[in-house]
């Protein structure tokens, strides 16, 4: 299966600067295109065997400790991950996981040797079909050992020896090779987020968040209007990165009126929402974090249209 990865480069580019000189609410042209939104896994087959291209690990399951991977495989279920979607898991929650450099039609697996030491193939012998599998879908392979290997819409169905918990995803992209199995023997693979977006935040309620899905603040002490002025310079920007330049295609839920670049003191371009200069706050360490909420009285989150959360407008 093909996989598209959207890039772009990050430029000032003259767009930017003539951002600058045009007053806000009046047409303005579009920034300069967004960074890139994904990043592809690292290169290495299985003897890279680390979190290469690990999608982050997330417990689609309880996370409660395994036994080793050798087993039967049992009732196969299909479990849901924060960044994947929906995957297969053995009878104890280990991930499924597919190899690249075998096929699906005919079945035939290239994994031997120390390469299955690392990636364990999937018994077939007891493997049935759980919630969500279709039975039919389900097959088996011969190995070079006489063995019958699972293999899920003709793939053969691996384990990886660094997954230790139900739900673990360690294998995800490992070489750029290995990936989680979909119940359709298809590759799981992560969703590519906008550059800009929206969540629902329980507390906050809708939030602007980058493509990492890390929150996006506003400065109380900027000014929008008639130009964009970031008074956030030196040491303020280390700890409040600004957010680049994002194409407005490349955004979702976002308010394109006055959705601008303009160009810092330091000679970089920053995304503006509404005209007001937007930031991203190093105190949050993981997507969804709103640590940076109210800091000073003067740092609020950002609303789609360029309002703070939880404070007045100038």
């Amino acid at each position: 299966m093909n996989t598209s990865w959207r890039t772009a480069s990050l430029v000032a580019s003259a767009a930017a600067v003539l951002a600058l000189t045009t007053a806000c609410g009046q047409d303005t042209p579009q920034p300069p295109p967004s960074q890139n939104v994904g990043a592809t896994a690292a290169a290495g087959d299985y003897g890279n065997a680390g979190n290469a291209g690990n999608a982050g690990g997330n417990k689609a399951g309880g996370g409660q400790a395994v036994a080793g991977t050798s087993g039967t495989a049992g009732e196969l279920n299909v479990s849901t991950n924060a960044e994947l979607g929906k995957v297969v898991t053995d009878n104890l929650g280990l991930t499924l996981y597919r190899f690249d450099q075998d096929t699906a039609e005919p079945p035939a697996t290239n994994c031997e040797g120390d390469c299955a030491k690392t990636w364990p193939p999937v018994p077939a012998d007891d493997a049935s079909a759980g919630e969500g599998i279709d039975e039919a879908l389900l097959g088996e392979v011969a190995r070079a050992d006489g063995t019958k290997q699972l293999t899920i819409g003709g793939w053969p169905a691996y384990r990886y020896v660094k997954d230790v918990n139900a739900g673990d995803v360690k294998g995800q992209g490992v070489g750029g090779k290995w990936f989680a199995l979909t119940p359709e023997g298809k590759k799981a693979q992560a969703a590519v987020q906008a550059g800009l977006s929206t969540r629902k935040d329980p507390k906050l309620g809708e939030i602007v968040v980058d493509k990492n899905g890390m929150t996006v603040y506003r400065f109380m002490k900027d000014e929008a209007w008639p130009k964009p002025v970031s008074a956030c310079t030196g040491e303020c920007v280390k700890k409040w990165p600004v957010v680049a330049p994002v194409d407005f295609e490349d955004t979702k839920g976002i308010q394109k009126k006055n959705y601008m670049v303009f160009t810092r003191p330091d000679g970089a371009a920053q995304q503006t929402i509404n005209c007001w200069p937007i930031y991203t706050f190093a105190g949050d360490k993981a997507a969804g974090d709103t640590n940076g909420q109210g800091v000073g009285g003067t740092w609020y989150a950002v609303r789609p249209d360029g309002k703070p959360v939880g404070a007045s407008e100038k």
